[in-house]
Formats: structure tokens, C-alpha cells, sequence
């Protein structure tokens, strides 16, 4: 076997002692706001292959889902890159990406009755897993956000990953909404006086 075919060790044998290196290179800590934020993206990511899924049965164009998944690698990198001119290098969320997810908001909403009132994340199992997954999406856009304020003078670097985090916990929400739909599984309004 050559050494172009050799598999990496997952593992280093003496341990990372609490670090790990970013994707320009540099070491931190493993608490490092950059490591939250991927971190909370990565878990995000994964949370979305348990909505897929369950959400099988509604129709839903599994390829969709997973071209999100993909974007969210690409999100995840730009997080886990702390220099400006390493991170303009790197694949990039941008407008087409966000209006890919407004248009399937804008189809989706179109279906579904107005909302007069706050409604419990309860449901059709798609639902609950979607609604999980927006709140997922909630927190790494928080995370995301405190990142952008890292990078002072190239502070929009992020901007176009923070619109895609809060269009896509939009979408999350809008979609638990079209599952129950679907489903037959009628909203549980907010009760008030409980």
C-alpha cells in the first residue's frame, strides 16, 4: 500500500490535551467560542438526519434536507476559521443559498393556515423532531453571531451565515407546521391560563 492510500488514525494515542486546530491551522481550546458555535452546528447537522427521517412519509423531498446538511458543513468550516484571508478561501454561504430556503418557506406557508396564536412544539413525530431542530438552529445562530463579533473590522464576513441560520429555523419551524398538516395532527394552541 502506498502512502497516498494509508487511512489516518482517528485518534492521536496521547491525546489532544483539551485543544484542537481550526481549519486555518491555528490551536485552541476546546471551549473556544468558534469550537461552541461549529460544535453547535455539527449537532444541529446531525439532528436534521432524525427529522429526514421521519419525515419520509409526508413527501418531503429528502434532497432538500440534505443539501441543507451539505450548506451546514459549509457553515460549520466558516465558523471553525478565525483568519479573514484563510476564510474568503473557504466554500461560502451566499444569497442563493438563503433564497433557496425562503422559497421553500414562502411554498410551504402558502399551505398552511394563518397563526393567530403560539402553538406547543406537540405533534406528528416530524413535527417534534423539526421543532427540536429549530431550536437547535436558535442556538447556533446565538453562537454564530458572537463569533461574527470576533472577526472587529471584517465583521461581515458572517453575515450571509447568520441570515442562513435564521432562515433555516424559520424553515424548521414552518416545516413542523406542514408535518402535522400532513398528518392530520391537529395544533396545540398555547394555553394562557394554565
Amino acid at each position: 500500500m502506498t502512502d497516498g492510500n494509508k487511512k489516518s488514525k482517528l485518534y492521536t494515542r496521547t491525546g489532544d490535551k483539551g485543544k484542537t486546530r481550526l481549519v486555518d491551522g491555528s490551536s485552541v481550546q476546546k471551549f473556544n467560542l468558534r469550537v461552541d458555535a461549529y460544535g453547535t452546528v455539527d449537532e444541529l447537522n446531525s439532528y436534521l438526519g432524525v427529522v429526514r427521517l421521519h419525515c419520509t412519509h409526508h413527501g418531503v423531498e429528502n434532497d432538500f434536507l440534505g443539501r441543507i446538511q451539505n450548506h451546514l458543513f459549509r457553515v460549520g468550516s466558516l465558523l471553525a476559521c478565525q483568519d479573514a484571508n484563510t476564510f474568503k478561501l473557504l466554500p461560502q454561504i451566499n444569497v442563493t443559498h438563503i433564497e433557496s430556503l425562503e422559497k421553500k418557506i414562502d411554498e410551504l406557508d402558502a399551505q398552511l393556515p394563518a397563526l393567530k396564536n403560539f402553538i406547543l412544539p406537540y405533534g406528528d413525530a416530524a413535527s417534534t423532531h423539526a421543532q427540536y431542530a429549530r431550536t437547535l438552529c436558535r442556538r447556533a445562530e446565538r453562537r454564530s453571531v458572537e463569533v461574527a463579533d470576533t472577526f472587529d473590522k471584517d465583521a461581515q464576513l458572517l453575515s450571509d451565515v447568520l441570515i442562513y441560520l435564521n432562515r433555516l429555523s424559520d424553515l424548521l419551524f414552518v416545516y413542523s407546521r406542514w408535518f402535522n398538516l400532513k398528518s392530520q395532527q391537529p395544533e396545540m394552541i398555547w394555553d394562557k391560563e394554565v
